[in-house]
């Protein structure tokens, strides 16, 4: 277990090491199947599922929101990592939610996790649902947020959404999350570049950028899954805490009430005033809920 950091890291002693947390905790890699994951992992090791963490669209490990990996970790073992092709993991790019999982459960073995709890998000949600459906006695509980089922509405068409926002971010010299993860109200905006500014917050060891490659390996991925046909949930018996925000343009909110209805064990959660990033605008409030979930 980590110790607890001092009151005050002006008053350290000399020797005594620095807090570990998301803005230094080190890049590790692990061997599985041929690819070299790139992980970061810390927190609280309880002997208990860790939590690990499934992450969006064209994200590697710097796009998690620090204060939600730190709010995490003050209660339990998290991980992050890149799945195949993706940052400085090697390997080519999955092309679809079923090759995700099956990296993601390689990795989750090599590291020798018996059960986890899983946290998706947004594409890594998706990936979610594929491993709870392959290996359902790997994972004990699910957080979903900002995502839908196989088939779910407007899924198949969040390429045209991420290009254009991308376009707008280009012509106003704003990054593109702005538009696809916030409202556009004043609200939505201040809590936007407040998210992209703790971003920014690890300034050392960063994570390589995805590869346009894999950008469009995962939206080929995404399209697949909008188009597929939806998959019998009522078989998914874990406890799950669906989150999202209540004005969602890249995965409808539709699709949040949709997955709460399907699965049998299940608690919605919906942010007024908030987009796709709802967990990222809400983040202490998401935190707490989580943490609660989790402990129940």
């Amino acid at each position: 277990m980590l110790a607890p950091p001092p009151a005050d890291p002006s008053q350290q002693s000399i020797g005594q090491k620095p807090e570990v947390t998301w803005k230094n905790v080190p890049t590790q890699t692990i061997t599985a199947g041929g690819v070299d994951f790139a992980y970061r992992e810390l927190g609280q090791h309880h002997g208990g599922a860790p939590v690990v963490m499934l992450t969006h669209l064209a994200a590697v490990l710097d796009n998690w929101d620090p204060r939600i990996i730190d709010g995490l970790a003050a209660k339990h073992h998290v991980i992050a990592f890149d799945n195949r092709g993706i940052g400085a993991s090697s390997g080519s790019p999955s092309s679809s939610m079923e090759e995700m999982a099956d990296d993601a459960i390689a990795f989750i073995q090599a590291k020798g996790f018996q059960k986890v709890d899983l946290l998706g998000f947004s594409l890594g949600g998706m990936v979610a649902q594929e491993i709870v459906l392959k290996e359902p006695q790997r994972v004990r509980k699910m957080v979903l947020a900002g995502t839908g089922p196989a088939g779910g509405e407007g899924i198949s068409t969040v390429a045209g959404v991420t290009f254009y926002d991308m376009l707008r971010g280009f012509f106003t010299g704003q990054d593109a999350k702005q538009f696809l993860f916030f409202t556009r109200t004043p609200g939505g905006i201040e809590t936007g570049k407040a998210f992209l500014a703790r971003l920014e917050e690890r300034t050392e060891n960063r994570d390589t950028e995805i590869s346009v490659s894999a950008f469009l390996a995962q939206l080929e991925a995404l399209r697949v899954w909008g188009a597929k046909a939806p998959a019998d949930l009522s078989v998914v018996t874990q406890p799950m805490l669906v989150v999202n925000g209540d004005n969602d343009r890249m995965v409808p909110t539709i699709n949040s009430h949709d997955l709460a209805r399907r699965l049998p064990s299940s608690q919605l959660i919906i942010y007024p005033d908030a987009g796709h990033g709802g967990a990222f605008q809400f983040h202490a409030e998401f935190v707490r809920s989580t943490l609660d979930f989790l402990a129940r």
